[in-house]
């Protein structure tokens, strides 16, 4: 098999040459490579078999191999909070009416267990997309959380929390119940928050050179150091999943 010239992309590379096989060891996030969006546009228009296949190389060496050194790259400071990894690109169409396979974003993140907060990137034709908080809460974790929201001592805390981001830029996001949930009294001073099956906190900016730079490492890692108080409610009041 004849040896193809590598591609340098959006992390800083040491090739190793082992007999006939080429191994890519990653030092340092660089940017995401100058095609990222460009793959993606281009699946959006074509989400097939055909157009991945003809560009999965622009795939792994401007999305995924840069997303890979971004993560390794923000570990030490938060891997504390769990382990990092990042997300197949495909989708799982199997109870789906949109039956397209790929999915239009490369996501990573770094949590203990789904719902119990996280620290979360993901680059897709928007641009940049960081987030943070309960993504998704299983019927134990909803328990737990409205128990903390309804509580005048963690209750205002959370409030606190979320009015702060709101105030610096940050989006709230999740689902929500239309009424208010069982047990609750209408004039409740946070059924807002009580409503929230999910409540997560996200900030984006659009495709810029930023995303293309070292500087791109920057803005994710202040982006989810403002998600710390965040997380850290979440950890103590919500958890990780734990089924009976």
């Amino acid at each position: 098999m004849p040896f193809a010239p590598p591609h340098f992309d959006g992390a800083s590379s040491v090739f190793v040459v082992v007999g006939a096989a080429v191994y890519r060891a990653f030092v340092t996030f660089i940017g995401f490579g100058e095609h990222a969006i460009d793959f993606y546009d281009g699946l959006l228009a074509d989400n097939s078999k055909a157009y991945w296949e003809d560009n999965v190389t622009v795939y792994r060496a401007d999305v995924r191999a840069p997303m890979e050194a971004l993560l390794a790259d923000l570990e030490p400071e938060f891997a504390d909070f769990g382990e990092g990894k990042v997300f197949r690109p495909y989708r799982d169409v199997r109870f789906a009416k949109d039956k397209t396979p790929y999915k239009t974003h490369c996501g990573a993140v770094i949590e203990r267990g789904r719902g119990g907060g996280a620290y979360y990137v993901e680059i897709s034709p928007a641009g940049l997309q960081t987030g943070g908080g309960c993504f998704h809460l299983a019927p134990d974790q909803i328990a737990r959380y409205r128990q903390a929201v309804d509580s005048d001592l963690h209750g205002p805390q959370l409030a606190r929390i979320v009015k702060k981001l709101r105030a610096t830029g940050w989006e709230i996001k999740g689902q929500r119940l239309k009424t208010r949930p069982r047990g609750y009294p209408d004039g409740h001073p946070r059924l807002d928050l009580l409503r929230h099956k999910s409540l997560y906190a996200v900030r984006g900016w659009e495709p810029d050179d930023t995303l293309h730079e070292p500087e791109c490492l920057d803005r994710v890692r202040a982006a989810w150091r403002e998600l710390r108080a965040f997380n850290a409610w979440a950890v103590d009041h919500v958890g990780p999943s734990q089924p009976s």
